[in-house]
């Protein structure tokens, strides 16, 4: 219902904001917002058809995973810490495994590789699901942390800031290392509260205390390297990783005996179905976006922003970057362009611009992975999946504001 109601206020709202600048003189408002529509309804397809090969590929591989017992052995790695937070998902099941590999590449910045984990996770998910249209409590708590975007390694923000000229483009990565941690915390709470589930029980503040640690750990370890350093053990880590997993996955089935090209070509046949499947739920949430975008509501908000808070005498240093704040749920790509113009126009170590990295590494677009997931499994009631996204996302973007004045302020 959540989203509903967003996407119906962004065809409203669109209009009524149109209509106004038509009045004003705009005789071109409409023009764009039809462009817009049109141009991203393409987009869509276009996303939904590039996904096709990396998500055979997923598949596949998490087949082989499957198959060859690899996955069962994540599983009952994280299975204490996972059955507290998912207590509807029986022990050692492959969910649990495709779960942790989801979490894991997006900690490790592997975005392409994040977003058909994922997906065979909801599907997972799915199967367990008694209310086929309605999401589950697990498939809520699984989103939500997953839109809460914890990112250990935000190699791909370091790189931007260093084509941008940045004096050490790694200066943003401590503070997007502690917003995104904030943010994933608060998901983690918010949810608990909506299913009543004990953040206090003996294992979680155990595998919680752990993790707090290992980032500790990263942030003292990283703070003692060159920016030089830490761009390059950012991309070998995150990439080693990866290729480790996948051969771990085939070294194991073909130990076991298993046929391990059968069991890939079997889970790649899912890849296109997958990939089908959630192009309408892509089309419907890009639309609105664009239109939204393209009617200039966005420009509206953040005007009243920066007179609100300059209004009530706060620094405004920061309001530059509050379009990458507003957009980043919306659109990854429209953030990361705002980011990147922004750099371009007053500089990679501007202040906003600043500020504008470490938001874009730290908050997730909220908006596109709701309708991916929850469309890859055609769920309609996504409950209290929204609010709860949004919500942490928004602490995520304070907490990046107030980490950027304590680091560059």
């Amino acid at each position: 219902m959540a989203l509903n109601y967003v996407w119906v206020s962004f065809f409203l709202i669109t209009f009524v904001v149109a209509l106004i600048k038509l009045i004003g003189g705009d005789t071109e408002v409409f023009q764009e917002i039809v462009d817009a529509l049109f141009k991203s309804a393409e987009t869509s397809v276009t996303i939904s058809i590039g996904l096709v090969g990396m998500m055979s590929f997923a598949l596949g591989i998490m087949k082989v995973g499957e198959r060859g017992g690899m996955i069962t052995i994540f599983a009952r790695v994280v299975g204490p810490f996972f059955h507290k937070l998912f207590p509807e998902i029986p022990k050692n099941h492959p969910a649990l495994g495709s779960i942790l590999m989801n979490f894991s590449a997006n900690a490790l910045g592997l975005d392409n590789a994040a977003t058909p984990l994922g997906l065979k996770a909801m599907k997972e998910l799915q199967e367990l699901n008694q209310k086929k249209d309605t999401a589950s409590n697990a498939q809520i708590m699984f989103i939500v942390l997953n839109a809460s975007s914890l990112t250990l390694l935000p190699f791909s923000v370091m790189a931007y800031r260093q084509a941008a000229g940045a004096a050490q483009p790694s200066d943003v990565f401590l503070p997007i290392l502690i917003a995104t941690f904030f943010s994933t915390l608060a998901a983690l709470i918010l949810v608990s509260i909506y299913q009543r589930i004990n953040l206090f029980n003996r294992t979680v503040v155990t595998y919680l205390g752990g993790l707090s640690l290992f980032v500790l750990g990263i942030l003292f370890y990283f703070n003692t390297l060159s920016p030089e350093e830490i761009g390059v053990i950012s991309r070998v880590v995150g990439n080693v990783t990866l290729m480790s997993i996948f051969i771990s996955f085939i070294a194991l089935a073909f130990f076991k005996g298993i046929n391990v090209y059968d069991a890939f070509i079997d889970g790649a046949k899912e890849g296109f179905d997958v990939a089908v499947k959630i192009i309408p739920y892509l089309v419907a949430i890009l639309v609105g976006i664009a239109i939204f975008r393209a009617s200039g509501t966005m420009d509206y908000i953040i005007n009243g922003v920066a007179y609100a808070v300059a209004f009530v005498g706060l620094d405004t240093n920061f309001v530059d970057a509050l379009p990458v704040a507003f957009m980043k749920p919306l659109s990854g790509s429209g953030a990361r362009g705002l980011m990147i113009d922004l750099m371009n126009a007053k500089g990679a170590d501007d202040f906003a611009a600043r500020v504008a990295c470490v938001i874009q590494g730290s908050t997730e677009t909220t908006f596109y992975v709701l309708a991916v997931y929850f469309g890859s499994v055609a769920i309609k009631n996504t409950r209290h999946a929204l609010p709860c996204a949004l919500l942490a996302e928004l602490v995520g973007v304070i907490a990046a504001i107030v980490v950027s004045y304590l680091f560059f302020g």
